[in-house]
């Protein structure tokens, strides 16, 4: 499973990071640093990447695929 983060979509909400740690971290800033990129979900946590998805108020985060 891929999911991409839009860097023009996020607002530096947390949720991502906040719920799924595993997956997503804070910059500097407090923007999710995976931000303007495509993320491998590692096998195992793609419960986490749709709950970061799902979680976001922005829809920042959006699945690319679900293999």
């Amino acid at each position: 499973m891929r999911v991409a983060v839009n860097e023009d979509v996020c607002t530096g909400q947390g949720r991502c990071y906040v719920l799924s740690p595993e997956i997503f971290s804070a910059d500097d800033d407090g923007f999710c640093e995976q931000r303007g990129t495509e993320v491998e979900i590692p096998k195992g946590l793609e419960d986490r990447g749709r709950l970061a998805a799902e979680s976001c108020p922005e829809g920042a985060i959006k699945i690319v695929s679900s293999d």
